[in-house]
């Protein structure tokens, strides 16, 4: 597990930044797969869950997860949804209400108000941050009388640009909506290459935010012990696992 070293620093929430190391599942699954819509086993997935409850300290029935679909919905939750949302992005101020995010390369990015004691969880594929999910995200924190300014932002482990090859369409999806979006590509080799975390933080940024951190492990890299869709598509495997990353307000 990772922590942010800015979020840290807050005694009212914890917080984690999970990779494979620790759970129950077997095979190509290894080690804590949270992801109940992969195709491991669902009491192994659940004790993973479990598992990571235990960790951040709060009751396994209180872990709102979302049926994330690449979109810019965000949800503010004062209660625990009765079933689980279609969306990207959940936003709550209400103690003892943990918020999960899945991924297996994309980005998962907590926000704190520590003025408001206000939190969330996103998930930042290049889908959703195209879509605008960190606007739509912000606007919410806004409208509960957040100061931008006053916030944290952490993006945690995402693929990193080394080993985020994309195809020349990509690259001119993202040029044809601003021609300034060059920056986060490289050309090596003939290949094209993209920087998700400077992506997602660029739109923090131009929203006025400036507490930014980010948590610099490619999910892509085995040595760093993520599930990653990339790593498992490359070695011909069916299905991955999905690490979990977790905040809540204690």
């Amino acid at each position: 597990m990772f922590k942010s070293k800015r979020l840290s620093k807050y005694k009212k929430i914890k917080h984690g930044f999970f990779n494979r190391i620790g759970g129950v599942s077997k095979g190509i699954y290894k080690g804590l797969n949270c992801g109940l819509g992969s195709d491991d086993k669902i009491r192994d997935v659940k004790k993973n869950i479990e598992k990571v409850c235990q960790i951040i300290g709060c009751n396994k029935n209180n872990l709102v997860l979302l049926d994330q679909i690449h979109s810019n919905y965000v949800y503010k939750i004062s209660k625990i949804p009765k079933k689980k949302l279609k969306g990207d992005s959940l936003v709550t101020d209400k103690k003892g209400i943990a918020l999960g995010i899945l991924t297996a390369d994309c980005a998962p990015v907590f926000i704190y108000d520590p003025f408001n004691n206000l939190i969330s969880a996103l998930h930042a594929g290049w889908k959703g941050a195209y879509k605008k999910i960190i606007h739509t995200t912000l606007r919410k924190f806004k409208s509960s009388g957040s100061n931008l300014k006053n916030i944290i932002v952490v993006i945690g482990p995402c693929i990193g640009k080394e080993n985020y090859e994309v195809r020349n369409d990509f690259l001119n999806k993202f040029i044809n909506l601003d021609r300034s979006n060059n920056k986060f590509f490289k050309i090596k080799r003939n290949k094209i290459y993209f920087s998700l975390n400077d992506y997602i933080k660029e739109q923090f940024m131009k929203s006025g935010v400036k507490n930014i951190e980010i948590i610099k492990k490619d999910t892509y890299l085995l040595s760093n012990n993520f599930f990653s869709a990339r790593r498992s598509i490359r070695n011909k495997l069916n299905d991955y696992g999905r690490n979990i990353s977790v905040i809540m307000i204690k």
